[in-house]
């Protein structure tokens, strides 16, 4: 009998193991994968490991050990420990490779090549096309002991693992499982298995499919960060929230982003509030010096916006703060570079400082609103009434009654520069940051610069319990419901004297997930600025979603007037490819964007089929409801897909952002069709030499491409799989609003696309019906919504009646090879419209009432 807790394999598995390591190659099958490999590499088949299967649920378990044979660990030795170790795993050329890696330290996205010499430092992973079995094989470095790696380019096509400890204390010299391998057919089953795998192995993380969702993943949410970025006030919340009201989309989520929090700099008062803080960069020195919010939000009286006359909001005086904001950034970047060449400019540079200073200090001074007391906790006005952050969400949720769900944002440790050491109850220290020389490769980032020259505040490890508990349960008693998690692997940089940056991670992690099961139901946390696989493989026990790309950059922050065009394309990339392997673990978040951007309507195409909330980041006063309205019913719901947005498989291995020739194609799931979305991101990309996100306005021009029905993975879900096997589909293109048939062995739909530009492809299976079953049907949805077909939310075929469950309101079309004899909305008979190309429609109306879903009954 096998001991408790050790996975018992069934004989009936098959474990002739796909990889062996021989002769300086490692072959997949008959086939050389690497050669040149070190006679110091080593590989285990994850057959010969010994796994308890900790707390994996038996289901799991045994999807692991009947895949097993596919996958094994690789390891190497050195003769002399050390705290970083770099060491070749073989070489290899004239393959087509995949692969994720760290642009800055805390995003990541993605680069193709052909050789090992083409990868990027800090890769994240590596997918490596098998033509010769047409299969895929994937290498992962993972985590072992204390010890964390990342791939990196060699010379002559070799393919390095970087293994280092982030302690110069903490030392190895040899690794049994330091990267994990494994092969299949399928690329999309590859990353599922291969996960799968390492959940079992590592038992330190849990997959998506093992964790509930937060409550907001299917509904409509504003954010404050576009909108305000540091000037956040409640004043200016709640106009946001009333312009959205009042046109009747209601948010049924609110994300108050960064500042909102106690926070003060290095040299000021300790125990008063930094001011008129604007842009992202002017806090990234501050430290928490208490643990609530700070004096702006303090302030609030309960009741004080409720009355008929709520105090007026001037929206352009934010956008002029914000202006003035982008201004002295660009001033002070002037300055610095006047210094290191010794400018004539400089006094001119400086006196332009002080005046635009200047300046904002009096546009701050006109946005206090509320009257200027500050209630702390020993106030004896509290007695009496209600102040700070709990008065104001609990008026929010009386004036806005669908707002389910109120996050705020705050710092893996605290704020980006950690907890102010003695201002609270709290072990902190200043701990200086050192990078890792993995680094090296990545993007200039002034959040890396900033933090590094003031250090961080960190909390001992052994409080991060107390710590993030001590924040969490203030604000829940506050009626917060949730937190974004931002700034997440800077713990990398202080883990020196804390036994390295793996057992950091799992003290601060443990921390964080002990205090979201007590205060947020388990799940009420966005992961932000983790994409790095410490975070992945030691921090989502817990945490089921994240930001799935860098953020939504309304223009380039360097300068580049076209930016404001390609750096939405780069998103989209950063979104599609970094799903791939996060969707295993959390539920890829789009992150927000702005209604009212040029390239608004681009983002939308994209959130709405993305399979997660949807949430815009719109200025008080400047929205298209036109736009919002084609993603969000009137509830704050929204048609969500059933699974998470993926690159097709022609675009695996291409670059779709400056190769002059591919269009992006990424598919997704509806519980009654399939859908694929094309979107011409050409015109931005990496530039490896220049170790940054740059223009390429050579490749910002019109791509052709085609499209087909089987690119859509309906065996990636359950529930669709049925669907890819039917014999004829009817395909609506969203934008052109036409109709085609389509069949597996169909020729692919051919397309040009403007710069900028997409179109979504609905694809739903025909079912026959009528009494001879000669009729052919298929329902695509609304057509007024960029996800037309996820408004259908039940179907049904009864003796030559389609029946069906709508959600939403407006035009209602399907697929109908003949006219019905008569249709029914909630049981009514309705006049509806058929054209001789099949076209079937019927306008649909909300009714409250029913929630917004119709019953429709369609006779044949």
């Amino acid at each position: 009998m096998a001991p408790p807790n050790e996975p018992t394999l069934n004989p009936s598995y098959s474990f002739e193991n796909v990889f062996d390591l021989s002769d300086a190659k490692f072959y997949v099958k008959e086939f050389p994968l690497l050669t040149q490999v070190p006679h110091n590499v080593s590989f285990t088949p994850f057959s010969s490991k010994s796994h308890s299967s900790g707390d994996a649920p038996p289901s799991l378990l045994n999807r692991v050990l009947a895949a097993c044979h596919r996958g094994g660990f690789l390891g190497f030795s050195h003769s002399e420990p050390s705290d970083r170790l770099m060491n070749s795993l073989g070489s290899f050329t004239d393959r087509n490779f995949l692969s994720i890696f760290r642009f800055k330290t805390w995003w990541s996205t993605q680069w193709v090549g052909t050789s090992g010499s083409h990868l990027q430092m800090e890769t994240q992973w590596v997918l490596l096309h098998v033509p010769e079995l047409n299969s895929y094989v994937v290498i992962i470095p993972i985590i072992e002991a204390s010890f964390r790696s990342a791939l990196h380019p060699g010379s002559d096509g070799h393919i390095m693992i970087c293994a280092e400890s982030g302690s110069t204390k903490v030392k190895a010299s040899s690794f049994d499982a330091i990267a994990y391998i494994h092969f299949s057919e399928n690329p999309y089953t590859l990353m599922k298995e291969a996960f799968s795998a390492l959940r079992v192995h590592l038992n330190t993380f849990k997959l998506l499919e093992e964790k509930n969702l937060p409550s907001l993943v299917d509904k409509f949410g504003w954010c404050t960060w576009d909108a305000f970025y540091l000037t956040v006030q409640p004043i200016g919340i709640w106009h946001g929230l009333k312009d959205f009201a009042d046109a009747g989309v209601s948010p049924r989520f609110l994300i108050i982003d960064d500042g909102w929090q106690s926070i003060n700099l290095d040299g000021g008062d300790p125990k008063e509030d930094a001011k008129n803080l604007i842009l992202c960069g002017d806090q990234m020195n501050a430290r928490l010096h208490r643990l609530d919010e700070c004096g702006k939000f303090r302030r609030y009286k309960s009741g004080q916006f409720l009355g008929p006359n709520p105090p007026p909001f001037d929206p352009n005086n934010a956008k002029l703060l914000i202006g003035k904001g982008i201004e002295l950034e660009h001033l002070n970047r002037d300055k610095e570079a006047a210094k290191n060449t010794q400018s004539s400019e400089l006094g001119l540079i400086e006196s332009k400082i002080q005046t635009v200073k200047g300046e904002i200090d009096v546009l701050f001074g006109g946005t206090e609103q509320i009257e200027k007391k500050d209630c702390g906790s020993s106030c004896s006005c509290k007695e009496e009434e209600e102040y700070g952050m709990k008065a104001f969400t609990k008026d929010l949720r009386t004036k806005f009654k669908g707002l389910d769900n109120i996050y705020v944002w705050h710092a893996l440790c605290g704020a980006w520069g950690g907890v102010r050491p003695g201002a609270t109850t709290l072990n902190s220290k200043f701990v200086p940051c050192k990078l890792s020389p993995g680094l090296d490769g990545t993007m200039h980032d002034l959040a890396v610069v900033r933090i590094v020259e003031g250090s961080i505040g960190l909390v001992h490890p052994d409080h991060a319990s107390d710590f993030y508990d001590s924040m969490h349960s203030y604000l829940a008693q506050s009626g917060v419901t949730g937190v974004k998690v931002d700034v997440i692997h800077c713990l990398e940089y202080v883990s020196d004297e804390y036994g390295g940056r793996v057992e950091l991670a799992k003290a601060y992690y443990d921390g964080l997930s002990n205090s979201m099961a007590k205060n947020f139901n388990g799940s009420g946390l966005i992961a932000s600025m983790q994409q790095c696989n410490d975070f992945f493989f030691l921090g989502t026990n817990q945490v089921s979603m994240g930001r799935a790309g860098d953020d939504f950059w309304f223009q380039d922050p360097n300068g580049d007037p076209m930016g404001v065009f390609w750096l939405q394309g780069v998103h989209m990339i950063h979104c599609s490819y970094n799903s791939l392997w996060m969707s295993q673990m959390i539920l890829p978040d789009w992150d927000m964007f702005q209604s009212n951007h040029v390239c608004a309507k681009f983002h939308a195409a994209s959130r709405a089929i993305c399979g997660g909330p949807i949430y815009l980041s719109d200025h008080v006063g400047s929205h298209d409801f036109d736009l919002i309205k084609k993603l969000v019913f009137p509830d704050g719901t929204i048609p969500k897909c059933i699974h998470f947005l993926l690159p097709t498989r022609d675009c695996l291995f291409k670059n779709p952002l400056f190769d002059h020739k591919t269009v992006l194609k990424i598919w997704n799931l509806n519980k009654y069709g399939g859908v694929i979305g094309t979107f011409n991101c050409q015109g931005a990309g990496w530039d490896p030499k220049e170790h940054r996100l740059r223009g390429y306005p050579e490749c910002y021009k019109p791509i052709d491409g085609s499209v087909h029905v089987n690119e859509v993975e309906w065996d990636q879900n359950d529930e669709t799989a049925p669907m890819g096997e039917a014999e004829e589909y009817v395909v609506y293109l969203n934008q052109a609003q036409e109709l085609a048939l389509m069949t597996p062995n169909s020729e692919p739909i051919e397309f040009t696309i403007q710069p900028s530009s997409f179109e979504l492809y609905s694809f739903v299976p025909i079912t026959k019906v009528g009494g001879t079953g000669s009729i052919k049907f298929a329902p695509i949805g609304l057509t007024n919504m960029l996800n037309s077909g996820g408004v259908i939310q039940e179907v049904e075929y009864v003796e030559g009646v389609a029946m069906l469950k709508v959600k939403g309101d407006g035009q209602f079309l399907a697929y109908s090879s003949e006219p019905p004899k008569k249709l029914q909305v909630n049981g009514s008979d309705v006049d509806f419209e058929w054209l001789p190309n099949g076209k079937l429609m019927v306008n649909l109306s909300w009714i409250q009432e029913d929630h917004g879903v119709s019953d429709l009954a369609i006779f044949f």
